[in-house]
């Protein structure tokens, strides 16, 4: 925007301000032209004038330059609708080495999104490690070469190691570097302008700890959580995000601000049976969709991770010519993803049939997945029990329409996204 400013500044000479003067026509003849309009009776009154027109024409100019800035700004930010981009806070279990590529994937997405002007990424919390997991650490190398790439300076905060012990545990014996992340949370949310938006996928620790310390805050200054977590079939087996931390899970439930909830799964997955689609996020695509049609530098940031490199050499792999046989051997692979949608959803988009990312209001009757309102209970084990309720004002379920495009959909909107990063 300063470059903008700078610009439009030198160029906005007294040829720009006469083309502005022409538009404005009678006004600027009456106020700024005073000897034209019979209007100057002494000396006086004259500096006077002068004085007046002088501070006028600057405030056109000025005015012209915010407006030639805003619409340059406008050509390269491309938040939906040209609304305002959207807070958010992104909560994942991001390690190195990783446990699931998938996460690195969800991090690049939020980024894109961050750089295209559509979100406006405040904080990334990193969950803490696994117990029996010493070998894994929050990645902060790539949130690292995310900002590198991006030109951001998002900052990373590690969660907490201790897990609640109920729905209601607000943990008051916890020190202030366990409750560092939540903590972080509440002062962003305190300090936003506008309500922030939470992604939730990983574990719901620390946001459930935020929620439980600050119910009023959340109320107030929460637009809502995606929630990235469960199985949208009653009675199906505990998802993993749910079976490392019950309790938190079903506190995520109470919160009194808007849930998105996002099932990973709608049922068992099995060989024989397919996987039913329509209350589960989960998709999967080939990575060689995607990986050669990125910048050398995002290509670098994936294989980075997917070549479980654990040095710290971070910013030197990811200015290197990117290796081809890396990037052929996981072109090959297949990735599961999850977490997609929401992320299109709470920056005002959503997916067409054939992928391509349109403004909500602007889908007309075919995107391939909505949030639909539901109520929904959860208990002290994780088990969730909803139906719809078209009442509902705050809690919705994330729900395919096209099971047959949603997979492809997806894959061609992710690639729409990354493929923009530098």
């Amino acid at each position: 925007m300063l470059y903008c400013a700078i610009w439009a500044e030198a160029w906005l000479s007294d040829l720009g301000f006469c083309l502005i003067m022409a538009v404005t026509g009678v006004w600027i003849k009456q106020r700024l032209h005073p000897l034209r309009a019979g209007r100057i009776r002494s000396v006086t009154q004259l500096k006077m004038e002068t004085a007046t027109m002088r501070k006028q024409r600057n405030g056109i100019r000025r005015l012209a330059v915010l407006l030639l800035g805003s619409i340059l700004l406008g050509s390269v930010s491309e938040g939906a609708a040209g609304k305002i981009p959207v807070p958010v806070i992104h909560v994942t279990d991001l390690y190195r080495p990783h446990c699931d590529p998938d996460d690195h994937w969800d991090l690049a997405c939020v980024f894109a999104l961050a750089h295209r002007g559509a979100i406006d990424l405040k904080a990334v919390v990193i969950d803490y490690p696994q117990v029996g997991r010493p070998e894994r650490n929050p990645d902060v190398a790539a949130v690292a070469q995310m900002n590198r790439i991006t030109h951001l300076a998002v900052p990373v905060v590690a969660g907490c190691p201790l897990p609640m012990k109920s729905r209601n545990d607000t943990q008051p014996n916890a020190t202030s570097s366990d409750h560092h992340a939540a903590e972080t949370v509440l002062r962003l949310l305190h300090s936003a302008e506008r309500p922030v938006v939470i992604h939730v996928i990983g574990c719901c620790r620390d946001i459930a700890l935020a929620g439980k310390k600050a119910p009023d805050l959340f109320a107030r200054k929460c637009a809502g959580i995606y929630l990235n977590a469960g199985t949208g079939l009653p009675g199906t087996k505990l998802e993993w995000n749910v079976s490392i931390g019950r309790a938190a899970y079903a506190a995520i439930f109470d919160l009194p601000c808007p849930i998105y909830w996002m099932p990973c799964f709608e049922g068992k997955v099995s060989a024989d049976r397919p996987e039913k689609r329509g209350f589960g996020t989960h998709y999967v695509f080939r990575q060689g969709e995607i990986l050669p049609h990125l910048s050398a530098r995002a290509q670098n940031y994936f294989l980075y991770m997917l070549g479980r490199y654990t040095d710290q050499n971070w910013l030197g792999y990811l200015e290197q010519k990117p290796d081809d046989k890396l990037l052929a051997e996981f072109s090959a692979k297949d990735r599961n993803m999850w977490c997609t949608g929401g992320f299109l959803y709470c920056a005002g988009y959503t997916a067409t049939p054939d992928g391509k990312i349109v403004p909500r209001d602007k889908a007309g009757g075919a995107p391939v997945f909505t949030f639909d309102p539901i109520a929904v209970t959860c208990d002290d084990n994780g088990h969730t029990a909803w139906r719809p309720d078209p009442k509902s004002k705050n809690r919705f379920i994330f729900h395919v329409r096209d099971a047959q495009n949603y997979p492809t959909a997806m894959t061609i909107a992710m690639k729409s996204l990354l493929s923009k990063l530098p």
